[in-house]
């Protein structure tokens, strides 16, 4: 499918139950995006093939794409149901510090549940019910008489973050499984090569890093929420005063 042949699963009219004396679906949306999400957990993005999806729910992969017109399709349709998990409420508190920690964090957790979603790029995906309700949350929290360009460019800011910390953990972790790598043997390993690098004397910054910072040394929790509160604190310089 090319480019310009591409046509949003949200303006698909999914089929109707049946009315009348026409049969009755066999199957929905919701049952082939949550079967695909199965697979995808349990064996990564790519084995959520179509043939796969039929197989598990018993059918023949080309009956699914009476209901799912494309991979495409597919891949949105499990991006936005995934979303669900995160259970934001649907009204921002007022707080808005609280309400962006609380979509950081819960984003986090949901894409570490399921993983696949880092190996998704879909830098032209038209939002779906669930991302839109987000959106809808973030931009709320941060609607404190800020012009709407503004808000667009802290919310792109905070989900660059988040999702750049999390891709990162689930890089390591896939890496760690594959070679046994822990990241305390990693530093042990690199150990001599630093050392090396230290006694030139040509590489302060490094040196200092190597020395005096502290992030390194903090669990993956405390990682992210230390850089979490620098990001917040970024945007509080440009929000007016309570």
């Amino acid at each position: 499918m090319t480019g310009g042949d591409f046509v949003s699963i949200w303006s698909v009219p999914e089929r109707p139950e049946r009315q009348g004396r026409g049969p009755r679906p066999a199957y929905s949306r919701a049952q082939i995006t949550e079967a695909a999400i199965r697979i995808a957990d349990a064996d990564g993005l790519d084995a959520a093939s179509m043939r796969r999806i039929a197989a598990d729910l018993g059918t023949g992969a080309m009956s699914l794409y009476r209901y799912v017109p494309s991979r495409d399709n597919l891949l949105d349709l499990m991006a936005d149901h995934v979303l669900t998990e995160m259970g934001v409420p649907a009204r921002p508190s007022g707080d808005w510090r609280a309400d962006l920690t609380l979509l950081a964090e819960r984003t986090r957790a949901v894409w570490k549940r399921h993983p696949w979603l880092a190996s998704m790029h879909r830098p032209r995906a038209v939002p779906g019910p669930n991302r839109l309700r987000l959106t809808e949350f973030a931009f709320g929290a941060l609607d404190v008489g800020i012009p709407i360009d503004v808000m667009f460019t802290l919310v792109d800011m905070l989900s660059g973050y988040v999702e750049r910390v999390v891709r990162g953990e689930i890089e390591w972790a896939r890496e760690s499984e594959r070679s046994g790598m822990t990241p305390e043997r990693w530093m042990m390993q690199s150990g001599p090569y630093v050392r090396e690098l230290l006694a030139t004397g040509e590489y302060p910054m490094f040196e200092r890093i190597v020395i005096d910072a502290r992030l390194p040394h903090m669990t993956p929790d405390e990682q992210f929420r230390y850089g979490l509160d620098r990001v917040l604190d970024c945007i509080a310089a440009v929000l007016p005063p309570p």
